[in-house]
């Protein structure tokens, strides 16, 4: 498999496991991430982390990415 390829799906699965934490916490205020590593904080934190540039690598690869987005540039 490709680089950019596995840097997609990684970075998408990351982007959903932060939307899902988000949307359990807004409802719930129950934090998945933190309920999962509870012993160990500092995984947690690296999770948050790599949540967060993955949404970046996401919002400035997406235009070019996405078959629906480049379509309506053209």
């Amino acid at each position: 498999m490709e680089t950019k390829k596995w840097l997609h799906i990684v970075s998408f699965t990351l982007v959903i496991v932060g939307a899902l934490n988000w949307g359990l916490f807004g409802l719930f205020n129950f934090d998945l991430i933190e309920a999962i590593f509870r012993g160990v904080p500092t995984i947690a934190e690296i999770i948050y982390t790599l949540v967060g540039i993955a949404g970046v690598y996401l919002l400035v690869t997406h235009m070019k990415d996405c078959k629906t987005c480049s379509e309506m540039g053209k």
